[in-house]
Order: C-alpha cells, then sequence, then structure tokens
C-alpha cells in the first residue's frame, strides 16, 4: 500500500498470497475503518481473504495510520468546554467571560467532567477503498509530468518521492512531452538530484534561457513561478556546465535574461560564465549585456513602443510570431483599435498555435465580457493564494467582436481535440457546471479533496455544521483563532462568531485556546436553519494566527469541516463525519478555506490566504474588509468550469447520451472522470 496511491486514487495494492483469514477478522478491520468514513471495496475483501493473517493485520496498521492523517483523526481533540456544543448553550455569558479573562492573565483552564454523549447515529456517504495495480499506480507520475497546470504543493511532494524511490530508472514514466515550464523546473532539478544519469533527457525540454534560470530556481529551492525573488545556493563544476550549455543553445537568450535581469546577474555569480568563455561564447557575450547595460532592444519593448503609439498594425506584425502573447493581449488590442474586427482575423489565424489552457481562458474571458456588476478578480502567480478584486468595469466592446472571439476558440479547440482519440458514448453531469478547471493549483492547500478555487460543491444533508482547527506551537507559543463570519444575501455584514463572542444565531463556539504545547482545537457549529431564519446566507470560515506567526512556521496546522445532525451526539470529533480538512501550511497568518451559502447548500472552495496586517489584534474583526472582499469575489467568478470543457471534448470525439448508464465515457460528479481527478483533467482533458 502506498500512501500517494490511497490519497490520490482511493485504491491499494495487495500482495500474491496462498494463506487464509477468517471472515470475522475482516468484518472487523472493515468496522474499524468504517469509524474514520472509509470502506474496502467487494474486492480488496477478496484478496484479503487470501493473505496470511500477518500480512492482513501489517496492511490493516499501516491503512489505519493513513486514514488518519486524511481526516485529522491523528490527533486527540481536547476542546476547552469538554460537552461542546451543549456546555456553551448552557452557561451564562457571565461564567463565558470570566472562564476566558482567567485563561488569558493566567493560563488556567477549568477541568469539566466529561458527559456521557449519546452514540453517533448518523450514516454519512462512506469513501469507497479499492484494488489497484502496479501500472495504474505508476501512471500517475507520468499525468503529473505530462500535467499543463503548474504543480501544487502536494504534487511536488509526489513527484519527489517517486524521482527519489525510482532514480534513474524513473526514465520509463517520463512522457515526451513536459508542457508547462514551471513543472519541468522542478522535475528537472529532482532529476538533477536524484538521477543524475538520465539528466541529459532534459536537453530536449530546456529550450530557453527563463527554461534555465526555473532550473537554478528549482535547485535552490525557490519560487519556479518567478513571482517571488530568492537566493542562488551553490552549484557544483558539472551542473554549471550542464546550466550554462543550455544557455548557449537557447534563441533569443540575451532578450529572455533581461526580463529577468536582477535575477541572472545574481545566478552569474554561481554560474561564473567568464570562466567557460571559450566553451560558450554566446551565453558569455549574454551576461556581458546585462553586467554592462549594454544597449540591446528586446521584443517586449518594441511592443510596448508601439502600443504606446497606438500603432496596433505594427504590433500586431510582431505578436503575430508569438500567438500566445498576441491572446493574452487580445483584449487591450481590440479596445485600441477602432476596427476590432481586424485583430479578431489576426487571432483567427494564429488561435491554432495558443496553447489549450490559454484559448480557455480567453474563450471564457470574451464570453462574459461586457456583463454588468460583477467583480474582475485576479489571482496573483505565487506560491501563497491570494487574490486582487476590482470594480472597475472594462470598456464595453462590440459584442460581435467578442462573440467572434468565442467562436474562434472553440473551433480552435474542438478541432484540436478532435485528433485524440474517441470518447464513444459520453454521459456529462450537469452539475460539472459548478467546477472550475485547474489552470494553476500551485498555491493549492494540501487536502483530504483537492479542489479549484471557486468551485461549489453540495452540502450533505446535516443540520448543523461543525468547523474545527487543530495546531501545534512551533518555536514559541501559538494562538490561531477559528472565528465564523456572517453575511446576507446582499453580502452585508450581519455577526461573527469568534473568541470574542462565543454564541448567537444558532451557532456556537467551543472556547478560546491560547496555547498549544501539545496541541489544541477549537471549534464552531453553525445551525443552518437558525442562521436561515436570521437572514444569514454567507458563512466565511477564518484562521487568524493571532500571534502573528506565519503557519508555515508551526509543526502542524490544520482545518475543516464535519457534517453532522444530532450536534450533541457521539463524540465532538467525529471521523466519518468530516467532510473536509486542509492542512495550513502558507506563508501567512490568516487564511479562509470555505464558504458556505446556506440558501444553495452549497461550500465554496476558496483556500485564500490574507496578506493583511491589522493594526491592532489579529482577529476576524479587524480583517473583515478582506474577508468582505474575497466573500464577493470568490461567489462571483466567472472561470471556465468543467462542463465547458468536457463539452467541447464530447463535440470533438464522442456522442453525448442521457444516462451515466449507457455511456462509454462517463463525466459526474462522483463517478468516471471527477473534478478531483486533478492530475488526469490536466494531462489529458488541457
Amino acid at each position: 500500500m502506498n500512501p500517494i496511491y490511497l490519497r490520490r486514487r482511493a485504491k491499494v495494492i495487495l500482495p500474491d498470497g496462498t494463506g487464509s483469514t477468517p471472515v470475522n477478522v475482516l468484518a472487523a478491520l472493515q468496522k474499524n475503518i468504517e469509524s474514520l468514513g472509509f470502506l474496502l471495496s467487494e474486492r480488496v475483501i477478496e484478496h484479503l481473504k487470501a493473505l496470511d493473517p500477518l500480512k492482513v493485520d501489517s496492511f490493516y496498521q499501516r491503512l489505519v495510520k493513513e486514514l488518519q492523517v486524511l481526516v485529522g483523526a491523528h490527533r486527540k481533540f481536547k476542546p476547552f468546554y469538554p460537552n461542546f456544543p451543549a456546555q456553551v448553550m448552557e452557561m451564562s455569558e457571565a461564567a463565558l467571560y470570566f472562564n476566558a479573562i482567567m485563561h488569558y492573565w493566567t493560563g488556567f483552564r477549568p477541568e469539566y467532567e466529561s458527559a456521557e454523549r449519546p452514540e453517533l447515529n448518523e450514516q454519512p456517504k462512506y469513501r469507497i477503498i479499492d484494488l489497484g495495480t502496479k501500472d495504474d499506480f505508476e501512471s500517475i507520475f507520468t499525468l503529473l509530468a505530462k500535467s499543463k497546470s503548474p504543480f501544487s504543493p502536494q504534487d511536488k511532494d509526489d513527484v519527489k518521492w517517486f524521482v527519489a524511490q525510482y532514480r534513474d530508472s524513473i526514465r520509463r514514466l517520463l512522457p515526451e512531452l513536459i508542457p508547462c515550464k514551471e513543472n519541468l523546473a522542478y522535475l528537472g532539478a529532482e532529476l538533477i538530484r536524484n538521477a543524475p544519469e538520465i539528466s541529459p533527457v532534459l536537453d530536449a525540454h530546456v529550450k530557453t534561457a527563463t527554461d534555465v534560470l526555473r532550473l537554478a530556481v528549482a535547485l535552490s529551492d525557490g519560487d519556479v513561478s518567478l513571482a517571488t525573488a530568492g537566493k542562488f545556493g551553490k552549484l557544483r563544476r558539472k551542473e554549471r556546465a550542464l546550466l550554462l550549455g543550455w544557455i548557449e543553445r537557447a534563441e533569443s537568450r540575451t532578450e529572455d535574461m533581461l526580463r529577468w535581469k536582477p535575477r541572472w546577474i545574481r545566478l552569474g555569480e554561481r554560474l561564473h560564465p567568464g570562466e567557460y568563455a571559450e566553451r560558450f561564447p554566446k551565453t558569455a557575450a549574454a551576461f556581458d549585456v546585462l553586467r554592462n547595460d549594454r544597449k540591446f532592444e528586446t521584443f517586449n519593448s518594441a511592443v510596448e513602443t508601439n502600443l504606446t503609439k497606438r500603432d496596433t498594425r505594427a504590433v500586431l506584425t510582431l505578436l503575430a510570431t508569438r500567438p500566445g502573447k498576441l491572446a493574452r493581449r487580445l483584449d487591450h488590442l481590440a479596445r485600441l483599435d477602432p476596427s476590432a474586427q481586424t485583430i479578431v482575423e489576426r487571432f483567427s489565424e494564429r488561435a491554432e498555435k495558443v496553447s489549450t489552457p490559454v484559448l480557455l481562458q480567453v474563450m471564457t474571458h470574451f464570453r462574459h465580457r461586457n456583463e454588468p456588476g460583477k467583480l474582475r478578480t485576479f489571482f496573483p502567480k505565487g506560491e501563497i493564494g491570494n487574490l486582487f478584486a476590482t470594480k472597475t468595469p472594462l470598456p464595453k466592446l462590440p459584442e460581435e467582436v467578442a462573440d467572434s472571439v468565442v467562436a474562434i476558440c472553440e473551433r480552435v479547440l474542438v478541432e484540436r481535440f478532435a485528433q485524440l482519440a474517441p470518447l464513444g458514448t459520453c454521459y456529462l453531469d450537469p452539475r460539472l457546471k459548478n467546477y472550475l478547471v485547474p489552470f494553476a493549483q500551485r498555491s493549492a492547500a494540501k487536502a483530504l479533496r483537492t479542489l479549484v478555487r471557486g468551485s461549489r460543491l453540495s452540502l450533505p444533508e446535516c443540520s448543523t455544521l461543525r468547523f474545527f482547527v487543530w495546531w501545534k506551537n512551533g518555536k514559541s507559543r501559538a494562538d490561531v483563532d477559528l472565528s465564523a463570519a456572517m453575511y446576507d444575501t446582499k453580502y452585508q455584514y450581519v455577526d461573527t462568531l469568534a473568541y470574542y463572542n462565543l454564541k448567537n444565531f444558532g451557532a456556537h463556539h467551543s472556547g478560546d485556546i491560547t496555547d498549544a504545547p501539545n496541541g489544541a482545537a477549537e471549534f464552531i457549529d453553525v445551525d443552518l436553519a437558525r442562521c436561515a431564519e436570521n437572514r444569514v446566507r454567507y458563512i466565511v470560515m477564518s484562521l487568524n494566527s493571532f500571534t502573528q506567526q506565519p503557519y508555515c512556521d508551526l509543526p502542524e496546522c490544520f482545518a475543516g469541516w464535519m457534517a453532522r445532525t444530532r450536534a450533541s451526539s457521539g463524540e465532538v470529533f467525529e471521523p466519518k463525519t468530516v467532510v473536509d480538512k486542509v492542512d495550513i501550511a502558507s506563508d501567512t497568518q490568516i487564511c479562509l478555506p470555505a464558504i458556505f451559502d446556506i440558501t444553495n447548500r452549497e461550500v465554496v472552495w476558496a483556500d485564500i490566504a490574507l496578506k493583511g496586517h491589522p493594526r491592532f489584534a489579529n482577529n476576524v474583526h479587524n480583517n473583515l474588509s478582506g474577508v468582505s472582499l474575497v466573500l464577493r469575489a470568490v461567489t462571483q467568478l466567472r472561470k471556465t468550469d468543467l462542463h465547458t470543457l468536457f463539452a467541447l471534448h464530447v463535440r470533438a470525439r464522442g456522442e453525448e447520451v442521457a444516462t451515466a448508464s449507457s455511456a462509454q465515457t462517463v463525466f459526474a460528479v462522483d463517478q468516471g472522470l471527477t473534478p478531483f481527478d486533478l492530475d488526469r483533467i490536466t494531462a489529458e482533458f488541457m
């Protein structure tokens, strides 16, 4: 069994055996993992029957350990008030206030006897663990390497594991094409470190000077998106020669290097290009231009000069050689040129050279281009998941221009997808309209279920949402506060559940804990019906590092939410009722994991980090402006959804049918290719 396989595919690999394990042992095993919210498939059970009991026990011990980590049950949860939520409901405001003050002043926590709780009488939807194969497991690495979207932190860890384990034999799992440059840099660095014998395989993939810069950054464990600068570590002589050789054969090397001039000057201090001037003369000349500020006209400077002159014809002539840049500047050019249709025609001529992710984003942008009243939202590149939003609308374009661009993108995409293998009859789940295409997951948090920001999931049948957080001190005292900010249907602020307001609107906080040397936990219960009666529509789950350490400095911090029907039954933390759990490890002090839409019974995946630094205490009240902005921006997103993407594939290479049972290929929320199969989507459908 491999934790990667279990987490990504909900599958395990079992050894062959000739033994026999009694059914009652397997029944006990099944019952125990049921308490964590999982069940073994019939195929797994049948295989376990033929194994020696010692092998079954070894499998069970490892399985339980991994499942506990997935749902958070590997830690003990002890809230301030152990008989939560009833205890908080019954206590007076004065008693709650007194206990809080005593805790803040002295660190004292009153000892309460834990009352007997009714057994949990709920049947959540269990996650099924199936039997897998080695080939299927190894395909995970190949799909990740083929991804057209930047790696998430979890992807990076998995790629690192594969390369470290397989070393030189990883060659057979490498795809012919590694399309994402950021992924190429990270994977290339791991190959250089762990499989030096096959590092020449990178020759076919490293084509530009910027590719080399990203590789050097990856070798120094930096941000391969280049959104933030970092320090370069020492490079061995063999590595310096390898990087300089790639620069030497790159086209437009000087122009590429000037785009990141300060970083290349710092990298040059590690590469020592002067020592290799005879071997790599073109590279030495490029560094000479950078270091001595020699005059050199670049492509981008020529484009910007002509844009300043509003000479769109000259810009079009330049951008025709770089279709991707043309696509990204299409809206700007269409606004500058009175004859916008000319711009569209030139785009039509070059669109087939534009990558699929860019075409999808251009198509969606122009489809919603003239919609009034919505925030324009941008997710900045980098390793921290934040956003920028503005109310300022773009100047309107003629509808026929926007429609023409959309039609061009659709035509090119359908023609491109038609060249792929046939899908046969296809079922397309309408609910996929609520799930977004994973264009960039570089800052996605590690989670029980990884999704794209802005995606909407249906809430399970429940009357109470129970939020939770668990954390442990790092080098000093750490106080992480769990809060819930409430808003009405017009995004007007209603109230907050937090350490300074433990109960209101049928919602209750388990009590504030300010120190966690051995780990600490906080909970919030939200009564959905009571909140709806009090005009609450949106609830934003918020985590604030009150002691202002970034979460990346804590040894462990995770949060999530449970769906409960009888809030006082079962334990306060019941693993089988955990719907989502997310690791909080970003370099920030404020995190908003999810937004709950009570009216539509949906959870909107946010996974947003705020970078604000409040003047006073770092709590949700002093960050409400940022919380409100994130709420509006994430719930009003206009991004490409999976239904749109898969519908284009069906048009190109399949035939849509009305039911999943009659389809050869199923695109759905809970079967076939699902929104949670991000590696397959980014590798095979984008």
